[in-house]
């Protein structure tokens, strides 16, 4: 016989769970028991919004759900940040919450939720396990529901007396994701397409890429000649010193890759849903349809047709996608579009190259620059949300797949715990997390965590004093009534010496570099405190533009 407790344990253990990130609670305390025994190693993180940040960047990185165990109440409610960062995402992720015990619901107990409520907008599949003898059964369900399809996040609520229920052990196998697979007669349509198409491009997104997929989707480009895009924060899915690199369908879309979609007459979308951020606002397809021939691709049937009516909707993983495309004979005249592939890739070369007259001190457009230069190519790159990242998706280059860990939902936060989970999964790796002031000090307790279980990332805090995004389209829209978006904040770097890592300041460009330096040699957590002038917003114009330019068009 086994605890509730030990059945969730032993089914973590059947799925290869190798680490869960949690804050302890009493509610289930059961399952904390049980973990004693395994070799899954328990992170314990400050607070619930990081663990589940962390679970879900751990989701990111295996293609397996990242484990997030949480108590009820408050816990669950700070928890829910990162399971919309799952679901946006499309990353597998369970998280499992303490719950009341089953004879006290409906009395408003102590910290009690309905989790079927809470969570049922945001996550694939909310469940309460009631009896012990079920938890193989659900469990089972919860791994396969998070992967399959378009991958995202479930909830399991563990009502604490039921951890304490004993019940007969079973032996359930690991979960296995449902592959989908284009059908031949489909595949010879997209052949037909491509062979009259006179302005094609590929955009990639998504999730369920691996380096097999990643490496066809390559050698159907270069056999084809086309140019390829990458979705928002998708980019680490094609190699950006590659000739075929178009660049990033993302937030602050380079001009000419914008118009270069909306001109072509074959669009192939492979694993992306082209939601709001990547389409412009809706703006380089029609709704709901797309005056380009669009051959949409995706793993989950629920996802064609929702949006945008394709030309060709086929219901299939990338990695199954780019495997059948890589055997498409390419057409004879495919000549045609070498030129136009050539023009996008040194379009998208010239956009990356950062400009030399920012304000301030700090250019932080060079600085990324060099970083890509003289960076390992599987550094991985980690952020949340804010004007900084512009930098970061315009001037780095991602070469290698899973390099990039960036939340396509735009939460603030994001970066640090990522960054953690990054470095504890790939210890021996370069692990950089960039955060704006503001953005670090959503999670920035977590550098506590990578301390406590020696994640040597680097944190860059680019800290400009304000919020900066909206700053910026508050002097576009209300120019010159500033409210609400200074931050006052403290010393970074004297806060990573106070957490026991290393921390150092740069008020200059070339005072990061000597700094970076130290911070790699210490070994330790390190954060490095980058003071920029709020005046140099974005990489394309300034704070004083953007108010002049507003303030002209209401004729002030």
């Amino acid at each position: 016989m086994r605890t509730g407790g030990e059945l969730v344990v032993d089914a973590l253990v059947a799925n290869g769970v190798d680490r869960v990130f949690c804050v302890p609670g009493e509610s289930y305390l059961a399952v904390l028991d049980a973990l004693y025994d395994t070799e899954i190693a328990v992170t314990v993180c400050r607070q619930e919004g990081g663990a589940a940040m962390m679970a879900e960047a751990d989701g990111k990185m295996t293609g397996r759900p990242g484990i997030c165990m949480v108590t009820r109440g408050p816990g669950a409610t700070n928890a829910a940040s990162g399971v919309h960062v799952a679901r946006q995402d499309s990353t597998p992720m369970i998280l499992l919450v303490g719950q009341i015990a089953r004879d006290q619901r409906d009395r408003e107990a102590f910290q009690e939720v309905d989790y079927r409520q809470m969570f049922g907008g945001i996550a694939k599949w909310v469940a309460e396990i009631d009896q012990a003898e079920r938890v193989p059964e659900y469990m089972a369900r919860a791994f396969t529901v998070a992967m399959s399809g378009r991958p995202g996040p479930v909830v399991l609520a563990l009502p604490e007396d039921m951890l304490r229920e004993l019940a007969p052990g079973k032996t359930v196998p690991a979960a296995c994701p449902v592959e989908v697979s284009p059908g031949s007669s489909q595949m010879e349509a997209v052949a037909v397409t491509l062979a009259t198409a006179e302005r094609p491009i590929v955009i990639a997104g998504g999730a369920r890429w691996s380096e097999e997929g990643r490496a066809a989707l390559q050698r159907f480009s270069e056999r084809f000649d086309l140019p390829v895009a990458c979705s928002f924060r998708r980019q680490h899915l094609f190699d950006h010193t590659h000739p075929n690199y178009a660049g990033d369908v993302g937030l602050g879309i380079n001009p000419k890759l914008a118009e270069r979609i909306k001109g072509a007459d074959v669009v192939i979308l492979i694993g992306g849903r082209m939601s709001e951020t990547p389409s412009q606002g809706y703006t380089l397809f029609d709704v709901p349809m797309p005056h380009q021939t669009l051959i949409h691709i995706h793993p989950d049937a629920g996802e064609l047709g929702r949006v945008y009516m394709p030309a060709m909707a086929i219901n299939a993983s990338p990695d199954a996608a780019a495997g059948a495309l890589d055997k498409l004979v390419p057409p004879a005249a495919r000549d045609i579009w070498k030129a136009a592939t050539r023009a996008a890739n040194g379009d998208y070369l010239e956009w990356s190259v950062p400009p030399e007259d920012i304000p301030g001190d700090v250019q932080l457009g060079a600085i990324v620059a060099k970083l890509r230069d003289e960076l390992p190519a599987d550094t991985i790159i980690t952020n949340g949300a804010g004007n900084y990242a512009t930098w970061i998706h315009r001037f780095w280059r991602f070469r290698k797949l899973g390099t990039q860990l960036a939340p396509t939902s735009g939460s603030m936060g994001y970066g640090v715990p990522a960054g953690v989970a990054a470095k504890l999964r790939w210890p021996d790796r370069t692990v950089i997390a960039m955060a704006g002031d503001g953005c670090f000090q959503m999670t920035g307790q977590e550098f506590s965590t990578a301390v406590q279980y020696g994640a040597a990332l680097i944190v860059v805090v680019v800290d400009n004093g304000i919020y900066g995004t909206i700053r910026m389209h508050q002097e576009r829209n209300y120019p010159g009534r500033v409210i609400g978006t200074d931050v006052g904040n403290p010393d970074f770097a004297a806060l990573a010496r106070a957490h026991g890592g290393h921390g150092e300041t740069a008020t200059k460009t070339e005072e990061f570099f000597p700094a970076l330096d130290r911070a790699r040699q210490s070994g330790k957590p390190a954060i490095l405190h980058v003071r920029i002038d709020p005046e140099a917003i974005t990489p394309a114009t300034t704070l004083s533009a953007i108010r002049a330019a507003a303030k002209k068009a209401r004729g002030a």
